[in-house]
């Protein structure tokens, strides 16, 4: 049964909050890319879409702990449709959501401008999270496996 979740109750737990563990990580990872990622001398290429493919691992991860009875597939599958939806809803303009996307929280999950690029990022990202997710979920539950 490769690409399917435990049904136990403790392993759900488990799952989800490695998942969150792991999404945390990867939003301290984003954040730090878009802070220092300029003065350390990184491309702007590296920092934009570095940091886009993180937004997208840090969705299906985040999708992971909030459903974790679903398939990596079925996440990865949710992943795809938020990250489309926002990056299509950028090319809808209105006073107040032109407003937040102008503050740091708004340009941070919704970003400002639309670059069909994004799409690529997003979707090298959430195969980035189906990757650290099996990896993580695999080796952590074999290994409370045999602890129990």
């Amino acid at each position: 049964m490769h690409g399917t979740q435990p049904d136990k109750p403790v392993a759900l737990l488990r799952t989800s909050l490695i998942r969150a563990a792991l999404a945390l990580a990867v939003i301290v990872c984003g954040l730090s890319l878009r802070w220092y990622g300029f003065p350390l001398g990184l491309p702007a290429f590296v920092v934009k879409y570095g940091g886009s493919l993180l937004w997208a691992t840090m969705v299906f991860l985040l999708v992971g702990v909030l459903l974790p009875r679903l398939t990596r597939t079925q996440i990865a599958a949710i992943a795809v449709v938020i990250a489309v939806v926002v990056e299509f809803s950028r090319l809808v303009h209105t006073p107040w959501l032109d407003a937040f996307r102008l503050t740091t929280a708004g340009a941070l999950l919704l970003g400002r401008i639309f670059s069909l690029w994004n799409l690529v990022a997003y979707a090298v990202g959430i195969a980035f999270g189906v990757w650290i997710d099996r990896l993580a979920t695999t080796h952590a539950l074999v290994g409370w496996a045999k602890a129990s």
